[in-house]
C-alpha cells in the first residue's frame, strides 16, 4: 500500500482545572486502559496486549451503540485499537497511536500532557492544564475544524468529570 503524502492535519486543545493539581489528574491518564470512565463517547476500554504502564500496551476502545444512519435499523459501534508509544510519569505525558479502527483515522497519533498551573502568588492555589494534541492524515468526510471542535468538547467533559471525581474523594 502506498504511503499518503501531503499536509498532515494537526490540532491541540487544552482545558484548565482550577480545583485539581497535575499530580491528582495524571493517574487518570496513566491508567491507559480505563479511559472509558472519563470519555463521554466510550462504553468500553480494555487491554489487548502488552504490559500496563509500558510502551507497547494496546487497548481496545468502543463507543456506545448508536442507530445507523442508513435506515437499516442496525446499530453502529465505533471502535479503535490504540497503542501506547510513550509514557513519562515524571513529565506527566503519554502518546499513543491508533493502529486499527473503523472511523477513518489512518494514521493518527495523539499526546496527552498534564501540566501544573502556577498560582498567582495568593497562596496554595490548585490548578493544572490538560493538553491533547494530535497529528493525522486528512480524513474523508471530515473537516479539520470538526475534529478540533469534537476534541475540545470531549476534553471539557473529561476535565469536568475528573474534577467531580476528585471532589467526591476529597
Amino acid at each position: 500500500m502506498a504511503e499518503k503524502t501531503g499536509p498532515k492535519w494537526e490540532g491541540k486543545t487544552s482545558v484548565e482545572l482550577k480545583g485539581a493539581t497535575a499530580d491528582q489528574v495524571w493517574p487518570f491518564f496513566e491508567d491507559f486502559c480505563n479511559i472509558h470512565q472519563w470519555f463521554p463517547i466510550l462504553e468500553t476500554c480494555y487491554q489487548v496486549e502488552g504490559e500496563p504502564g509500558k510502551p507497547g500496551l494496546v487497548r481496545y476502545c468502543a463507543s456506545k451503540p448508536k442507530p445507523s444512519s442508513d435506515g437499516s435499523g442496525g446499530n453502529i459501534i465505533n471502535w479503535a485499537k490504540e497503542k501506547l508509544i510513550m509514557i513519562n510519569p515524571v513529565e506527566r505525558c503519554l502518546s499513543y497511536e491508533v493502529i486499527e479502527n473503523n472511523m477513518g483515522f489512518n494514521p493518527y497519533t495523539a499526546t496527552f500532557k498534564v501540566l501544573p498551573v502556577n498560582g498567582d502568588g495568593a497562596g496554595d492555589q490548585k490548578g493544572c492544564k490538560i493538553e491533547w494534541s494530535f497529528v493525522c492524515d486528512p480524513m474523508e468526510g471530515w473537516k479539520l475544524e470538526d475534529i478540533n471542535s469534537s476534541r475540545n468538547s470531549i476534553l471539557q467533559f473529561v476535565a469536568n468529570k475528573m474534577e467531580q471525581a476528585l471532589s467526591v474523594s476529597a
